[in-house]
């Protein structure tokens, strides 16, 4: 698979037109690699990508080592890396994984003369700057391009909630990553109060990722099954989402509704707080269960807003359905550091 993102500004043309890298995106279960290409007119090309478990090597060397093996035995000497985590450290250490990554040491362990560090939802809002019309499709509000300037929000429910913004202005954008997925979790309703209830008895703080990521449809699903007085067997969340989706479980799929509701909740509460114009909703998550976003109260939670109701209303939310955001944002950020 090719794909082809326009940049905003032209590149220099030092390296024949084309500047070659290695764009990296790195979660706790998986890692991604791809060969990229950026060309004299700034259009972004990605080769086919491999992914590769984090638990089959020790190290991120040797994942890199596989990919080069597979990619013939030579790589390009730059790279680009979207991490699940802040980037600003030191020492780079994996919530789900073993690996040990030291920006400083990256060059000479990889042979790279220039490399960018991202984290892992600033490399999807890069994607989402840089992405055309069919890249997105539209959830709610007002169907049309997202603004050229301005604040767009970026969410992206998965294991996590990732959450961060793009700012516009005069053809150029800036990212700002965030922790917004920490921030406290508001209930609207009295099943959310029931939600919030079974989740404060493990934890003294709930956030909203605790409600808005992948994993918290296992306590949706359970609050929904002691409201009716259900004895239910404990599923892994993988299978809710999969009985829910199918419908062959009728309070699955009652948690997966919830879900929506929760999300567009948050949505809102992200476009408010960021003084946002359109808002993303990014991740594979997402993109699994667009059909039921649609269906579900996702809108009516976003604009449930009070007296900013009708501002809400005028919010177009998209759906960002690039095959390999993180890699497309990894290549986009090193063309914004190293090529300006």
């Amino acid at each position: 698979m090719t794909s082809a993102i326009a940049q905003d500004a032209t590149l220099p043309t030092a390296i024949a037109g084309v500047t070659e890298l290695v764009a990296v995106d790195i979660g706790g279960t998986h890692a991604r690699f791809a060969c990229a290409k950026i060309a004299a007119d700034g259009a972004i090309r990605l080769d086919e990508p491999v992914t590769l478990h984090t638990r089959d090597h020790v190290t991120f060397e040797s994942a890199w080592e596989e990919f080069r093996v597979r990619s013939g035995g030579a790589l390009p000497d730059a790279v680009a890396m979207s991490i699940a985590g802040p980037v600003g450290g030191v020492v780079i250490r994996f919530t789900n994984n073993p690996w040990i990554i030291r920006p400083d040491a990256i060059g000479a362990r990889l042979g790279c003369a220039r490399q960018t560090l991202v984290n892992d939802f600033a490399a999807v809002a890069h994607a989402v700057a840089r992405a055309g019309p069919d890249d997105f499709v539209h959830l709610t509000g007002p169907d049309a391009p997202l603004p050229e300037s301005g604040t767009i929000s970026v969410i992206g429910p998965g294991t996590g909630l990732g959450v961060a913004h793009l700012l516009r202005v005069d053809g150029h954008y800036h990212v700002q990553a965030t922790e917004g997925g920490h921030i406290d979790f508001a209930p609207i309703d009295a099943i959310d109060d029931a939600i919030l209830a079974r989740l404060r008895s493990r934890h003294t703080r709930v956030s909203v990722e605790r409600v808005v990521s992948g994993p918290a449809i296992v306590d949706i699903y359970q609050t929904l099954g002691a409201i009716e007085g259900k004895a239910l067997q404990d599923l892994a969340d993988i299978g809710i989402w999969q009985s829910g989706a199918e419908g062959t479980d009728p309070l699955a799929s009652a948690a997966i509704d919830r879900f929506c509701l929760s999300l567009g909740s948050a949505a809102g509460d992200y476009a408010l707080a960021q003084g946002a114009g359109a808002v993303v909703i990014a991740g594979g998550l997402g993109y699994r269960i667009r059909e039921t976003i649609l269906a579900s109260g996702f809108a009516e939670r976003f604009c449930a807003k009070g007296r900013f109701a009708a501002l809400m209303a005028a919010i177009p939310v998209k759906l960002i359905i690039h095959p390999q955001p993180g890699l497309f944002g990894a290549a986009a950020a090193f063309a914004r550091e190293h090529l300006p």
